[in-house]
């Protein structure tokens, strides 16, 4: 019986084509695989790290808010909105889920939101429904896994190739140097590395003081308007106009009340103790607790029905229909009886209509005709004149705040400064903030501006062109800065601001020979003077501001006070002026011009801002007659009654008497009397002066603390007036007053008076005035050569 076999199994040399790579040994056959349709896996080592999932809960906005509240405001001086709050709300619920509380997910949320709005924008407020906000949460989603915030998976285009959370590879920079990965370090501008980028073009860029110097017109000024509510400055939302709605008037006065204000609340006098506030009362002979160390400021509508007590009101100083002296705050009126009142500092300050005041005294009730507050102010008063009368023991100016008070200043000796910045963070000029580049400006201020070589601001007024006697002293003063051809390293002042009135009468307003024609042989014999000092004007900036009998308002007003602020001098009178700075330039640097060195011209608006360095440096230039002004307005009051030792019988409030001695004034007045001739107090009359004007206006941090009807202002540019923080110099280029330079609270004040010294009566021709400012050590000095 046969048996069929099963076929053989084929070897697996017969099943393969391929022979093996060495078949006498037997070698085992390496068949070449198939064509894999699966992705390669990556490595181990490059495997991302699988992401957790997070399971999305519904936080409510109140549940949030004591720990946005404490993150934001507490830690950063940031004001959250509730659109903004219900927007990380949203977020942290659906990326941190239920651990945002218990793991402290939502916390490292709420850091890194605060120092990216920080960096990317300049707001205090956090709004919801801002772009910027929406792209920094944008930007966290990507770089969170699991409810946490991943450095590897940052923005940063550099590193977002980078697997895993090692980033300690990163390419070097064109300087060779590695970025160092920081873990507190919030994403953003610090990860975009934009920063650094910017510093080494500026400072491989910008290497003349020059140009980080900038004209800011007040045209140009950004609006800021101060909300109450929220306590910051914020911009305006509404167009300026110079035919706004009647409502802005009231604005300009309102705004002014609420700036001063607020700088009187966070000064150190008006501090209330957070903790010694119960053991510092003390009882008093009438049995009530008496808290007489700090002062409180009592609204004006408040002393209704508390006649016979003692308040301290602030409001604005006006003149009542009847003629009498009255005080208003936004609560109401109130007449005021200043027959017995001390002014402080006595003959040290001005007090005119139109002035934010402190006033320390006595209310009395006017009981016999008590219907009349009611019916004009209508609910007891409010919004009205309130009857009766407050008598006035003490008035004085509101304490002036320092510049690095109001911006966040460092310094210890400051007694005025409390804990954090107050507006670091805003920009006023449209420069940039304190807090976003003060640091950045005075690194590079620190390496240009050296101290061997002087960086000057040259400061000359009242160039009448009409008169020839102020030509020859204008080539005084050119000549002065002109180095001689021996030197080997010539320095140049940074700027020459040359102020009006540029003609000694009103020009345009139809008087003999001064005709439009006339005006512009002026300038074109200005024109003639400078083109005899190519090398000067070729190395520096001239700005030239005009006044009162300056085109085009003189040609309506005739030399009356015209509307501030005020347009520059129209261009058709100055096109030769510039074409003789352009030959400078062409003359001196040739075709190709070296960027940023060749010398400029700038016709600038009255009132003007320069600023050198952003925030670092600001001088405020006003073209105006303020001390006559303020002799034709002021109030006098009567001399303090004196006992026998000669001390005054009435003590003032230690609020008024904290503005007196608050700042030791640095006064340089070229033309003091001599010793002898002193009046018995020992100071001289322009010394006085002096020192009256520049307490008075950076007091009331306000160019022009006048009525409307005294100093006409255009009412949407009145802001532009504003003091607000306190520059770092004040140009009141005042021809009636003494030629000075004043420091006081941080600010230098300087007059630099008429530049011809003869007056025009050909006595001493030649013989020029002006005033000198150092940029880098903030000092001035009157400076007088023939």
């Amino acid at each position: 019986m046969s048996t069929s076999r099963r076929p053989e199994k084929p070897s697996a040399i017969s099943q393969n084509l391929i022979p093996s790579s060495s078949p006498a040994f037997g070698t085992p056959v390496h068949p070449i695989p198939p064509r894999r349709t699966a992705p390669i896996r990556s490595p181990p080592a490059l495997k991302p790290a699988a992401q957790s999932t997070v399971l999305p809960i519904l936080l409510p906005p109140a549940t949030l808010r004591p720990l946005a509240f404490r993150t934001f405001t507490k830690k950063h001086n940031l004001t959250i909105t509730s659109t903004a709050l219900q927007a990380l709300a949203s977020f942290i619920g659906r990326h941190c889920g239920s651990g945002w509380r218990e793991e402290g997910l939502a916390e490292k949320v709420l850091e890194e939101v605060a120092k990216s709005w920080k960096k990317s924008s300049g707001q205090v407020i956090v709004e919801g429904e801002s772009d910027a906000l929406k792209t920094i949460l944008k930007a966290l989603e990507s770089s969170m896994s699991g409810g946490r915030i991943i450095q590897g998976l940052s923005i940063n285009r550099q590193s977002s190739f980078s697997f895993g959370p090692d980033r300690g590879s990163h390419e070097p920079d064109s300087l060779g140097h590695r970025p160092a990965l920081d873990s507190h370090t919030s994403f953003g501008m610090s990860s975009l590395e934009v920063e650094d980028k910017d510093k080494d073009e500026d400072e491989e860029l910008l290497k003349d003081p020059r140009e980080w110097m900038k004209v800011v017109g007040a045209f140009e000024q950004p609006k800021l308007n101060y909300n109450v509510n929220q306590k910051h400055f914020e911009k305006s939302a509404t167009r300026q106009s110079l035919f706004p709605d009647p409502s802005h008037k009231t604005d300009i006065f309102r705004q002014r009340y609420h700036i001063v204000h607020q700088r009187i609340l966070r000064n150190e006098t008006f501090q209330t103790p957070t903790f010694s506030a119960s053991r510092s009362a003390t009882l008093n002979r009438t049995g009530s607790v008496s808290t007489s160390q700090t002062n409180s400021i009592t609204p004006i509508a408040n002393l209704l029905g508390r006649s016979g007590t003692t308040h301290l009101l602030l409001g604005m100083l006006t003149v009542s229909p009847t003629g009498a002296i009255s005080l208003s705050d936004l609560s109401g009126t109130i007449a005021l009886d200043l027959q017995h009142a001390q002014a402080i500092p006595e003959n040290g300050a001005y007090f005119a209509p139109g002035m934010m005041v402190l006033v320390d005294g006595s209310y009395e009730e006017d009981y016999g005709n008590a219907s009349v507050g009611s019916s004009l102010g209508g609910a007891g008063g409010i919004g009205g004149t309130i009857g009766g009368k407050f008598l006035g023991f003490s008035v004085g100016h509101p304490p002036c705040e320092r510049r690095s008070t109001t911006l966040g200043g460092t310094s210890e000796s400051d007694a005025n400064i409390l804990s954090g910045p107050a507006f670091g963070w805003t920009d006023f000029l449209g420069v940039g903030s304190e807090r976003a580049t003060g640091s950045r400006m005075d690194r590079i201020a620190s390496k240009l501006l050296t101290t061997d070589e002087s960086h000057n601001v040259v400061i000359a007024s009242d160039l009448h062109l009409d008169v020839p006697s102020t030509l020859s002293a204008l080539r005084t003063l050119l000549r002065t800065y002109t180095p001689h051809s021996t030197d080997r390293n010539p320095v140049y002042p940074h700027a020459i601001i040359l102020l009006g009135n540029f003609s000694s009468a009103a020009s345009l307003a139809g008087g003999p020979g001064a005709g439009s024609i006339e005006y512009k042989e002026h300038f074109d014999a200005l024109a003639g003077v400078l083109a005899e000092f190519q090398q000067l004007i070729a190395h520096t900036t001239l700005v030239f501001i005009p006044g009162d009998n300056d085109a085009w308002p003189s040609a309506f007003s005739a030399g009356a006070a015209t509307p501030l602020p005020r347009k520059p001098v129209p261009a058709l009178f100055t096109n030769r002026i510039r074409r003789v700075v352009a030959e400078a330039n062409r003359e001196i640097w040739g075709a190709g011009k070296a960027k940023g060195k060749e010398g400029d011209v700038v016709w600038a608006s009255n009132p003007s801002r320069l600023s050198w360095f952003g925030v670092k440096g600001e001088m405020a230039v006003l073209r105006d007659d303020v001390a006559a002004r303020l002799h034709r307005t002021s109030i006098r009051f009567g001399k303090s009654e004196k006992d026998d030792d000669g001390e005054a019988l009435l003590d003032a409030t230690p609020a008024i008497q904290n503005d007196e001695s608050q700042d030791v004034m640095d006064v340089d007045v070229p033309s003091a009397a001599p010793a002898d001739e002193l009046p018995q107090d020992g100071i001289d009359t322009d010394t006085q002066t002096a020192r009256a004007l520049t307490r008075t206006l950076l007091s009331q941090s306000h160019l022009a603390p006048f009525p409307l009807s005294v100093r006409p202002v255009h009412w949407d540019y009145a802001h532009t007036l504003s003091l607000y923080p306190l520059p770092t110099s004040l140009v009141l280029a005042d021809s009636d007053a003494p030629a000075f330079v004043v420091k006081y609270c941080g600010c230098t004040v300087m007059n630099p008076g008429p530049i011809d010294e003869s007056g025009g009566r050909g006595r001493r021709e030649g013989r020029a005035r002006w005033v000198e400012y150092d940029i880098r050590t903030g000092n001035g000095i009157v400076r007088s050569e023939e």
